[in-house]
């Protein structure tokens, strides 16, 4: 457990207490772009590639964003929370507000079911982390309501994409790593390198026939890190594979390096 700590506008209080103006078209629209980065003992992971992304997301948006003044908002809230294992959720908003919450991480399954949902990517948000992200939300309750644990978005004619908030891995008879490319409109996920990295893992254009022939698979992201799949849709997984427990080490190693 962690004491949860809000700064908005480099004013720094109870996340009970902070408020922006409900007339923020952030709120009203969900314009706006944002950022989740793990903090480990108190120290953030690949902060500079966040904030990276953070601007080129702004950018795209065509978002006037003041990086420097997040940066010294996280540095803030990082003082005062101490050597936690946590998440900090920063965004800025059309409104001008800049907004970083310190959260607990959530409990999760050691393995995941997957259930395919249906789903369009918006060409025009292509390079945008924004704050829209109802939709993303949606496919994460409809496959619930199926009784898995999180959606695997897919596209009207059968192309595999990845998770509302993470990136899939797969691996097929080959025994080598795969990954759908980011030109199928989906998100430049900062684990994503680093896996790739770590693995070799190569792009491949996936589709829903492919799934089939998956010999393991599991979706990567900041707070997830590297989560073993043990089913999709019907299909049973080994969970983790051997694949996925060497991207899983790999990946840890590569983090505690860094920090």
């Amino acid at each position: 457990m962690c004491a949860l700590i809000a700064s908005v506008n480099g004013v720094i209080s109870d996340p009970a207490d902070a408020h922006i103006p409900v007339t923020d078209e952030g709120l009203l629209r969900g314009d706006g772009v944002f950022e989740v980065i793990r903090i480990y003992g108190g120290r953030p992971f690949a902060m500079d590639e966040h904030l990276r992304r953070m601007s080129d997301s702004a950018a795209n948006l065509r978002l006037e964003i003041d990086l420097g003044a997040v940066q010294g908002d996280v540095d803030a809230v990082l003082a005062q929370a101490g050597p936690v294992d946590a998440a900090i959720r920063a965004l800025v908003t059309r409104g001008g507000n800049r907004v970083v919450l310190l959260e607990e991480l959530k409990d999760l399954p050691d393995t995941l079911a997957l259930a395919p949902i249906t789903y369009s990517p918006t060409r025009v948000l292509d390079g945008v982390k924004s704050l829209s992200y109802a939709s993303n939300m949606l496919a994460s309750r409809l496959a619930k309501e199926q009784g898995a644990d999180e959606a695997l978005l897919v596209t009207p004619h059968g192309r595999v994409l990845e998770g509302p908030t993470t990136a899939l891995f797969y691996a097929l008879d080959s025994g080598q790593l795969h990954t759908p490319p980011l030109d199928e409109h989906i998100l430049d996920s900062i684990t994503r390198r680093h896996v790739v990295a770590v693995t070799g893992a190569t792009e491949r254009t996936t589709s829903t026939d492919d799934l089939d022939a998956f010999t393991e698979a599991f979706l990567a992201s900041t707070l997830r890190e590297v989560h073993p799949i043990h089913r999709i849709g019907e299909r049973e997984l080994p969970a983790p594979g051997p694949l996925t427990r060497a991207a899983a080490d790999g990946v840890a190693e590569r983090i505690r390096a860094s920090l």
